[in-house]
Order: C-alpha cells, then sequence, then structure tokens
C-alpha cells in the first residue's frame, strides 16, 4: 500500500474533498464490525492512508464520551483490492478511567490487509511543552501541486491537479518529476484540505493519518537520490506509528517537518513532525517502508 502513484481509473470527482469524505463513511453492520469502499487508483491497490484513517474512524465508533486517539501503530500485511469492501472488526482492548484501546483489523477475502492498535484518552491537564517549529517560508511563497502539475500530459499528474483532496507545496521542490538536487533526507512540506472540512475532532485526526501517508517515504527517496518518476521504482508502506498531541485542522495549513534517519535492506525509515500555521506541535509520525530500485 502507497502512495501518490495512484490516480482514478475513472474521470476526475467534482469535489475530490466530498469524494474521500464519503469513503471515510463506514456502514455498522454488527456489534463493532463495520464496512467501507475504496477510492479507486490507477495501481489496483488500496491507498494505505484511506484504511489507516478508517480502521481509526472504525475504533472510535466503538467509544462512549469524548475520547479521542493520541496514539496509534499499524501493520500493513497485504494489499487492498479496490473491487471488494473491507470489514474492519474492533476489538476493545480496555477501558480505563482515562484511556480506551482498541485493535482493529481490516479484513477482505477473510485475511487481514491491516492490523492496528489505537490508544485513545480523556482530555486531561499535564505538563505542557513542545519542540519549536522551524522558520520556513509561508505556503503562499511556495509552489503547489498543482500549479508544478498542471500542464503536464501524464496520469499521475492529472491525478494530484483534479483528484487529491489536498494541497501539497514541498518547500525546495517536490520529487513528482525529478530527483532533488541535493541528496538529503530532509523534507518540509505545507499541506491542508481543497477546501473546509466539516468534520468532528477525530475526523480531522483520521484524515490526517490519511494525508500524511501521501509524502512520509519522500525524505528516505530524497535521500536516496529518487523520484516518483525513478525508472523500476516499487515503494510500498510497511507500518506506521502516529501520535497526535493536540486537536488538528486540515482545513488549515499544518507543516510536515521530515527527515529519513536510515535506509537499509530494501527498507527504509520516515520520521515527521506536524506543525500548525501558528506552530502548535499537533503530531509526530513514523513510517517504515519498502523501496526497491533496479541495481546497476
Amino acid at each position: 500500500m502507497t502512495g501518490p502513484d495512484a490516480p482514478g481509473a475513472g474521470g476526475p470527482p467534482s469535489d475530490p474533498v466530498a469524494t474521500l469524505l464519503d469513503a471515510l463513511d463506514l456502514d455498522q453492520v454488527g456489534p463493532d464490525t463495520f464496512t467501507g469502499g475504496s477510492l479507486p487508483q490507477l495501481n489496483g491497490r488500496v491507498f494505505g492512508g484511506q484504511v489507516l484513517a478508517q480502521a481509526v474512524l472504525a475504533a472510535g465508533r466503538t467509544l462512549a464520551g469524548a475520547r479521542l486517539p493520541h496514539s496509534m501503530h499499524g501493520y500493513f500485511l497485504r494489499p487492498g483490492r479496490l473491487d471488494e469492501p473491507i470489514t474492519f472488526q474492533v476489538e476493545r482492548l480496555r477501558d480505563g478511567r482515562s484511556f480506551s484501546a482498541r485493535r482493529t483489523h481490516a479484513i477482505q477475502g477473510g485475511e487481514p490487509i491491516l492490523s492496528m492498535i489505537a490508544s485513545f484518552q480523556e482530555d486531561q491537564p499535564g505538563i505542557e511543552f513542545a519542540e519549536a517549529m522551524p522558520d520556513v517560508p509561508a505556503p503562499d511563497e511556495v509552489t503547489s501541486a498543482h500549479e508544478e502539475l498542471g500542464l503536464v500530459d501524464h496520469p499521475v499528474a492529472k491525478f494530484w491537479v483534479s483528484q487529491t483532496a489536498f494541497d501539497l507545496r514541498h518547500v525546495g521542490g517536490s520529487l513528482y518529476l525529478s530527483p532533488a538536487e541535493r541528496a538529503e533526507g530532509k523534507q518540509l512540506v505545507w499541506l491542508r484540505a481543497r477546501h473546509p472540512v466539516e468534520a468532528s475532532q477525530l475526523g480531522h485526526r483520521a484524515l490526517l493519518a490519511y494525508a500524511c501517508d501521501m509524502i512520509m517515504l519522500e525524505p528516505v527517496m530524497r535521500r536516496g537520490g529518487l523520484s516518483w518518476r525513478s525508472e523500476g521504482l516499487s515503494i510500498a508502506s510497511l507500518d506506521h506509528a502516529m501520535w497526535w498531541h493536540r486537536d488538528v485542522d486540515v482545513s488549515e495549513w499544518l507543516l510536515f517537518v521530515q527527515y529519513a534517519p536510515s535506509a537499509q535492506g530494501g527498507r527504509g525509515l520516515g520520521a515527521t513532525r506536524v506543525y500548525s500555521a501558528d506552530g502548535a506541535l499537533v503530531a509526530s509520525i513514523a513510517q517504515e517502508g519498502m523501496l526497491r530500485v533496479p541495481g546497476p
């Protein structure tokens, strides 16, 4: 399961944000059991961020009260098929005075494609600090992917322009068309939904899980001198860990501060801190992925 190489097979949706929200609107079919569909993808596989977000939402719907997810850890086990609904089975591991834990399996054909554990917490007081946001150019000073790819006649470019629900702006240039000028494992990206999203805080946190999967492994690619057009590139998410520190709103600009500490054995690790535009640290994320390129 992986990111931005997979435009929809049909025509472009009239409202990509509404289309995404519709895909994340799960149907309850039994006690702690939900089903959902998938957004079309050119590569024929379910987008990993989609099933992550759906699993978080399924787990959240089994809780009473106002507990919100503060952490999740998931493994992508098998590629998901677009032509089959996904069943989400939630196991209630614990409900304590402050925390609740849920295990969610996303299942197709009787086999799990994702296994995730998420923890939820009551809103509580405590010590408060966070690492400061770096000084970076404002979003309106950075080129949007829609501007960069708008004149490119290619299916992937058309996907970004017409079908993605988010506006992404890479500080210092993207990896869509060519490798970075400098092969360094650091990246800064501004991201927000293409128009305001009316959703609960659970929904906004799930949408952040969806959106981050589009770029989590790009620092590894950047350090390795790769781009999304690198010939023979094979890339897939293996696991995903996420910590939500504060409320998030994907309708507003979010800054992704990313780096790649290691790559080996056909795997690379991407790490990210996510800030709101006013400098609040809202989330931390880590993802390991498979990255393979043909040998010399």
